[in-house]
């Protein structure tokens, strides 16, 4: 009954999709086709786990990109550097010989506009229009991502800024956002771009108990993001969910809402971030897929894309919980009880076969059951420089990431 009643909300939203005003331009339907992607995390916006030799050639204080640019003089041209280096059109070609149809590209606001007392660098936007022009090349499509706002959304490193106060949606910042999505969709939802660039998302991850004025702002932001970019064209919109149940979104932003039209939810699955998650064997995290499964797919009224997931079944990535910040597998984050140790999981080539199994059963659960469940998938990510649960690139060569991604080398996960 749940497939059935997913199926039938995806033939619903199709059949109002066609909006009689426009002709539907974009080389992708949601309700016809499964996304099968990748993200390009740590290029537009550096995380530190991502790419730490950056963080590691600085001293204690520069944690985050804010930090980064801030405190070190030569920051423009360490950033160049990496934006110059850190993704290729070889990448690309890779991506989509191993049978991928989307990348997603996180970018911040900053590559657009700077917001007043900054100390950001801009110059991204030129390498987000090389990856377009990549992508039409390789045949992939693009989902762009505002990553981070000014303040942060969320108070984590990937927003830009990590802070223990996020203060976005307070004063003007969300206007401000607002006018750099209008910058957005004036430049890439045009009919022009149509071809390649399949998504716009309105934010990445804003964290609504955290943030001033919490969900009732966000959704104001929302409305409004969605409606410049539709000033513009039919352009499928994207808003997170701001880790509450994707359902209690229903009737925002939906057919019944002022007939709002391709308009996408991005869901993000992560088994990490909490002792909880710390304490699973690989069989728990593997049944927690299949269990949590109708937590986020039932009874919701719009698409929904899993924006990120991972591999990886530990913390272990160094500074994946904040630079300078300890792991909650092995007990050295703040409150944690050690589960295990760290000590070879950054190191693939040190990895067991039975290690390897049990994570391609984790990635195989997953794969089936968003393939079922969702309009597709998102990896986070690409590559990394030390962190392989998280590589795609490095699971992909020791065969723990399928190829073809159809392929199954152990029975279902799940028992629907």
């Amino acid at each position: 009954m749940l497939l059935r009643s997913i199926l039938v909300t995806a033939a619903s939203i199709a059949s109002v999709s066609a909006a009689p005003y426009w002709k539907r331009d974009v080389a992708f339907d949601f309700s016809s086709q499964k996304v099968h992607g990748t993200n390009l995390g740590g290029w537009l916006v550096l995380e530190p786990w991502i790419t730490p030799s950056i963080f590691q050639a600085q001293d204690g204080s520069v944690v985050d990109e804010y930090t980064l640019t801030q405190k070190v003089p030569d920051a423009g041209s360490i950033l160049r550097r990496h934006w110059d280096t850190w993704v290729s059109l070889a990448d690309f070609q890779r991506i989509a010989g191993a049978g991928f149809n989307t990348v997603r590209i996180p970018i911040g606001y900053w590559a657009f506009e700077k917001y007043p007392g900054d100390p950001y660098i801009m110059g991204a936007q030129d390498y987000l229009d090389k990856a377009i022009d990549w992508a039409r090349q390789t045949g992939l499509k693009v989902w762009i991502d505002l990553h981070g706002a000014p303040l942060s959304q969320n108070g984590f490193d990937n927003s830009g800024q990590r802070t223990s106060t996020p203060a976005w949606t307070s004063g003007d910042t969300a206007t401000f956002t607002n006018n750099v999505i209008a910058q957005i969709a004036n430049k890439y939802a045009v009919q022009s771009y149509q071809d390649v660039v399949v998504a716009i998302q309105l934010l990445n991850e804003p964290l609504l108990t955290n943030i001033p004025g919490g969900r009732t702002a966000t959704e104001q932001y929302y409305r409004e993001g969605f409606n410049n970019v539709r000033k513009v064209s039919n352009t499928p919109v994207v808003f997170h969910d701001g880790f509450a149940p994707p359902q209690s979104w229903n009737g925002f932003l939906s057919p019944t809402d002022n007939n709002a039209q391709n308009v996408v939810v991005d869901h993000h699955e992560y088994q990490i971030f909490n002792n909880d998650f710390a304490a699973m064997q690989p069989y728990e995290h593997r049944q927690f897929v299949c269990n949590n499964v109708a937590s986020y797919s039932q009874n919701r009224d719009k698409w929904l894309v899993i924006g990120e997931w991972t591999a990886a079944m530990t913390d272990c990535a160094a500074a994946l919980n904040g630079y300078g910040i300890g792991a909650r597998y092995d007990g050295t984050f703040p409150g944690s009880t050690r589960r295990g140790s760290c000590e070879n999981v950054n190191f693939i080539e040190t990895w067991s076969q039975t290690f390897k199994d049990d994570m391609r059963q984790y990635v195989e659960a997953q794969l089936d059951v968003f393939e079922l469940y969702s309009q597709g998938w998102i990896f986070w990510n690409f590559k990394t420089e030390a962190s392989p649960e998280w590589d795609l690139y490095r699971l992909l060569d020791v065969g723990v990431f399928p190829q073809p991604l159809s392929d199954r080398r152990f029975g279902r996960a799940c028992s629907f």
